[in-house]
């Protein structure tokens, strides 16, 4: 009959003392983060659930929407695919908007309550836009957490997190392709440089541009949404007059570059093709817009599945998964007459 191990067997396996073992399974954040690491890796291997020896433990997931309007389509999309997962394992998820700045150092970031109190919330799904410090933040404090990762802003270590991806630079180089096979030679990409959803989109288009030999045209505005769109189509229409087609970074920015070319009186495929991304708004613009679609519900999936698997056993290795894009063609783009390829 195999040896049960007891508590004390593990920290004398682990060469730390039995208080540690217990703020460990309290998941008291004044515990080094390699330390309670090495402690569940020695767990592990005594077969050892440290999961199943804490007390009051809920099933309770949080979905953290950070620095997001809580309409914002694509993350209701994640929110509700992450959600389905979770039921489908008997898992509850709990929602909460959080607005945080980089600039705080991770111990002082002061978190939602409901993450502060281990009878609740259990793991962490990072949904909207975040930084490094609340990264850090939530591995000081022991908490599994899954992160969206197109969304990160900054410099933080994804080799350590767990993250889901779409697959926004293909999908962006895919689309580029497309507008240059129908004989566009002069194509524009709109979008906000120093958010790394639209950086990711404009390498995808710089990729696909320099391998078509075309010169590249950025316009990099600092907005977003359909202002940025709008904005940044009245720059490029003055910068570079003969554009012929525009990738923009978002549906909600090709929304702002349709009011700009209809300003202009510049039709819709006829005068200028118009390709945009994440394909939230495609079918409710006029003309219908060809777009970039994404997964969004794939992706909240992903990402409850990653943070259940960090709870379940934490001395896994890291989990990443990109999920591809689809090109959805629709009215707003047509071959530019003489030079689309047969």
């Amino acid at each position: 009959m195999a040896k049960k191990f007891t508590m004390r067997d593990l920290a004398g396996a682990a060469k730390v003392s039995p208080a540690t073992i217990s703020r460990i399974l309290a998941v008291n954040p004044s515990v080094d983060p390699e330390i309670r690491k090495h402690v569940h890796k020695v767990a592990q291997k005594l077969g050892i659930d440290l999961e199943s020896r804490r007390k009051g433990k809920s099933k309770v997931m949080a979905f953290l929407l950070a620095n997001r309007d809580v309409l914002h389509s694509f993350q209701a999309r994640v929110l509700l695919g992450a959600e389905n997962y979770c039921a489908q394992h008997n898992w509850e998820l709990l929602f909460m908007s959080f607005r945080y700045v980089p600039e705080t150092p991770p111990a002082a970031l002061h978190l939602p309550q409901l993450l502060s109190n281990r009878t609740n919330a259990r793991a962490v799904i990072l949904g909207g836009t975040n930084y490094p410090n609340l990264l850090a933040a939530l591995e000081a404090r022991g908490l599994p957490f899954a992160v969206l990762g197109n969304n990160v802003i900054g410099d933080w270590p994804e080799s350590r997190c767990d993250a889901a991806y779409s697959d926004d630079i293909a999908g962006a180089r895919e689309a580029t392709a497309y507008l240059a096979s129908k004989g566009h030679r002069a194509i524009g990409f709109i979008g906000n440089l120093q958010l790394p959803w639209f950086r990711r989109c404009a390498t995808g288009y710089e990729q696909a541009m320099t391998a078509a030999r075309l010169p590249l045209r950025y316009i990099d505005m600092r907005s977003d949404g359909s202002q940025l769109g709008y904005l940044a189509a009245k720059a490029l229409l003055t910068q570079h007059a003969d554009t012929t087609a525009i990738l923009a970074g978002s549906d909600q920015v090709a929304a702002g570059v349709y009011d700009a070319l209809r300003e202009a009186g510049i039709s819709v495929p006829d005068r200028m093709s118009v390709m945009g991304f994440n394909d939230t708004q495609g079918e409710m613009l006029y003309p219908a817009l060809s777009s970039v679609r994404e997964f969004p519900e794939e992706l909240g999936q992903h990402l409850a599945e990653f943070a259940l698997g960090r709870l379940q056993n934490p001395a896994l290795t890291t989990q990443k998964l990109t999920v591809p894009t689809q090109l959805v063609l629709r009215a707003s783009v047509t071959a530019l007459s003489g030079n689309a390829e047969s």
